[in-house]
């Protein structure tokens, strides 16, 4: 068979669906196949509505039906009425399904940590599992808002300030760029968003109040495995939709010559350069934007 594009990617989804085991009967040894684990994994310690499941697994009704029908047959979860809204169902474990949720946790876990063990370049494999799952799942990444202090909100800030550190000449150190109040991210001065994809971080953007008529957006960040998907975009656009709420009309922001897809997305999307505005010895170039 020839090496071609079609050839490769088919080849990743036979290596994917034998070691997912996606074709067994009993999936991780626990008398159930894939489908029916899949769902109990979505539902999750916290319960979960109907349509969300639905939603986020991509199944039809009628099969997503069969598969809860069946759970409730093992007596691994409860079907009722949402009690917020009585034309909603939520999906809730059994003492049965908790157990049976955490052994596939432990399970998986394990059977991940296997694959990276054995694997020469642990790290290069991680890195192209995560370029095909934000490419395969890049329509079901979403912006949420937390914390600035939130352990989320630290790893992708600490990854931006490392890739800033290898892409500046003179490096970087955030103890010596523009001080960085995170009660400044907070509302109703600010926010902190974060992108998520099947819950684990694909990028983050800041809105940081100030008392100076204008806020500034800081910290915009896209995880190298999610580039190229409109991301940073995306990101922006709801940034500069949430300063609106706030009653923000005036944003600025700073850069590096050394970013020059980030000038570009600015440049784009409608910021104009302007004077240094603060005497950070990082940035070279400056923008504002009206909103």
């Amino acid at each position: 068979m020839p090496l071609t594009p079609v050839a490769r990617i088919r080849r990743l989804n036979r290596a994917v669906t034998t070691e997912t085991g996606a074709l067994d009967h009993s999936f991780l040894g626990r008398g159930r196949p894939l489908g029916a684990a899949r769902v109990l994994n979505a539902i999750g310690p916290m319960g979960r509505s109907i349509s969300d499941i639905r939603d986020f697994l991509g199944l039809d009704t009628g099969l997503l039906s069969r598969l809860l029908r069946g759970l409730e047959d093992e007596g691994l979860i409860h079907v009722s009425e949402d009690k917020h809204d009585k034309r909603r169902r939520f999906a809730v474990f059994t003492p049965k399904g908790h157990a049976e949720y955490e052994a596939y946790e432990t399970l998986s876990n394990d059977r991940a940590q296997a694959l990276i063990d054995r694997h020469p370049n642990p790290e290069a494999l991680l890195a192209a599992m995560d370029l095909v799952a934000s490419a395969l799942g890049r329509d079901r990444i979403e912006i949420v808002e937390i914390d600035p202090e939130h352990p989320i909100a630290f790893h992708c800030l600490h990854s931006y300030y490392s890739e800033l550190a290898a892409r500046f000449s003179m490096g970087f150190d955030p103890s010596e760029a523009a001080p960085l109040d995170a009660s400044d991210m907070r509302p109703p001065r600010g926010i902190f968003l974060v992108a998520t994809s099947d819950g684990l971080p694909s990028g983050c953007v800041g809105l940081k109040g100030t008392d100076k008529g204008y806020a500034e957006i800081k910290r915009l960040w896209v995880a190298p495995s999610a580039r190229g998907l409109g991301l940073a975009k995306r990101l922006m656009s709801e940034a500069e939709s949430h300063a609106r709420a706030l009653g923000i009309t005036t944003l600025r922001l700073d850069t590096n010559s050394a970013l020059p897809e980030a000038t570009n997305l600015y440049h784009r999307t409608g910021w104009t350069e302007i004077e240094r505005f603060n005497d950070d010895p990082y940035p070279d170039l400056f923008f504002e934007k009206r909103v």
